[in-house]
This record gives C-alpha cells, structure tokens and sequence, in this order.
C-alpha cells in the first residue's frame, strides 16, 4: 500500500486507488478535530504556508485557511489584486521570492490550468492545486468523495451524476478520476454545448435528459453555471436552462427513492438547483463543506511528512 503522495498535490487523475483511500482515511480523525472546543492540534507548528491565489475564492481559500491554523501552521494569504503580478511579475518569480523567505508549502489557485504543475516543477516547496482553470480541483474531488463515502459507507458501484456545466468545471473532472479509481460508477448530464467534445473518453455514461439521470444516480453532484467563463451562445437562457435540466423537487419525487443531493458551491438558486432541494433532506452540501476542512488537513498533513497511522495521535494531542 502506497504511504505517501510525493512532493505535490497536482490532481486526482495521476493518484493511485490507495493513494486517494490514504487521504480519506487520513482525514477521518482530523473530522473531531472540528467537534472540539479548542480546534487545534499541533501537527504542523513551525512550518509556514502561503495561499495564493490569483482567482477569486472565498470557500476554498477559507477552508484552507481554517485546515492550516487547525493543524497550528503559520498562513499567509496572498490575492493578486495589488500584488506584484499586477505589476507584471511572473508567477515563478513571486513563488522564488515566497520561497527564499523559507515557506514549506504553497496553496495555489490559477486561472490557467497547468498553473500548478507549471509552479511545482520550479520550486522545492510542496505545492497544492486548489483548483487551476478548467483542469482539476484536487481537494475538492476529495472532499466530495469523502461525503458520498460517510454516507454509503463504500464508493464500490455506486451511482454517481454529475449534472450541468461539466464544460468549464475542474470540479468534474476531479470527481470523474476519484469516482472511477474508486469503483464507483460516473455519469454525467447536461446540454451538449456544455459538455466537452471527447467526454466518451472519460469512461462515463451520458445522459440527455435530466429525468434519466435521475431515475439512474443514486447521487447526484449538481455542478454551478460558469457564467463568467461563457462568451456567450452556450445556452439560450437562464430560465430555459432551469425549465430543461434544473434539479427540482418534482423531478426527484418522479423517482420514488432517496437521490443523494451535493453541489460544490457558490449555487445559483433557481437555476441549476431549486431552493427546496439544495434545502432539503437528502442534501448533503453543508457535510461537504464540513469534510473540505478535514480533507485539507489530511493532505497537509500528509505532504509534511506526518504518517497516517499518526493522525488519531495528532489530532489527539493537545496544545503546550
């Protein structure tokens, strides 16, 4: 079994099976650690993390932040809004110069996708991707799967639908290589102008209608409408989209049993979910955000070195 991730933490497509169970294991004692009055264990005291993040966040980066000063490291945030970049330095520069202030670890969000290995391969820090362009977003795949995992119990053939803007989101993509390492079963369904042209390839069924996808899924990952990533043309309204392939309740009542509800965050309420579901009994979304804390720490953990079979000890020690 493999006992480590390597250096980086770049994507869910490049992890082994045993990898990926390594982390979600890992983070499994790191979740009590939330439940405690005092919320901090001293695992990482001493080392410095730098997030830095070029594109707008606010979930991601707060949860990280959160994970960081959990695990008792020293954080700095870093937004390229007034920074240097703006100023036309290049991204290698900036990490060197974090770099030569002795950090161990950089937390990087990048419009561009690639940006995260680009930064890896040129510096001794670990890095993470918290998420670059249209390609992944590890911690978040992570996360996703720990949830559906507490509540199956197992990932092994279960029925999984990612619906909407599967086009423009790393979200996807993240969830389709986790999902499939670990034997579950992928479906995605959404209008074809958002869904990539090759994702036959991607091992996953395609669904046309919303309704089939749901009389399939056991699950069902509702993705947000990139609208900021559109130039336009790719569906003919908001309304229309909501009318064709929203998540409604009358739709899942259709179904006759209990559809597991997830959304990654920020949702467009009365767009791609209705109210009612993203509200409603069999929505999972607020456990999903709860387990992102504990998945950022498993692999900050993890890339500092600690030994998964420490992390009930570490968790369990208290401060000095």
């Amino acid at each position: 079994m493999t006992k480590t991730l390597g250096k980086d933490l770049l994507g869910l497509e490049p992890l082994s099976t045993e990898q990926i169970r390594l982390i979600l294991d890992t983070a499994e004692p790191f979740k009590e650690v939330s439940e405690r009055q005092i919320k901090k264990v001293p695992a990482l005291r001493g080392m410095t993390i730098v997030n830095l993040f070029f594109e707008a966040s606010t979930r991601t980066r707060i949860s990280f932040e959160f994970a960081e000063k959990r695990l008792s490291a020293d954080t700095v945030n870093v937004g390229s809004s007034g920074s240097s970049v703006q100023k036309g330095e290049t991204l290698v520069d900036t990490a060197r110069n974090l770099e030569a202030m002795r950090i161990n670890m950089v937390v990087i969000r990048h419009s561009a996708s690639g940006a995260a290995h680009f930064l890896a391969d040129r510096i001794q820090s670990n890095v993470i991707n918290a998420g670059d362009g249209t390609h992944e977003h590890p911690t978040q795949g992570l996360l996703d799967l720990l949830t559906l995992r507490d509540h199956f119990g197992t990932l092994e053939r279960r029925r999984v639908c990612i619906v909407g803007d599967v086009l423009h989101s790393r979200v996807a993509r993240s969830n389709i290589w986790g999902l499939t390492k670990m034997g579950a079963e992928v479906a995605v369904c959404g209008p074809r102008s958002l869904l990539p042209k090759d994702i036959a390839e991607f091992g996953v069924i395609v669904f046309k209608r919303i309704e089939e996808a749901i009389e399939w899924a056991e699950a069902l990952n509702i993705l947000r409408l990139q609208l900021e990533r559109m130039q336009g043309g790719y569906i003919p309204s908001l309304r229309e989209y909501n009318r064709v392939f929203g998540v409604t309740r009358e739709r899942l009542d259709r179904a006759g049993r209990p559809v597991l509800i997830m959304h990654p965050g920020p949702m467009n309420r009365g767009v791609e979910i209705d109210s009612d579901v993203a509200d409603g009994e069999h929505s999972v979304i607020l456990d999903q955000v709860t387990n992102g804390v504990a998945v950022r720490m498993a692999v900050l953990y993890l890339l500092a070195g600690g030994r998964p079979e420490l992390a009930d000890a570490a968790k369990g020690a208290s401060e000095r």
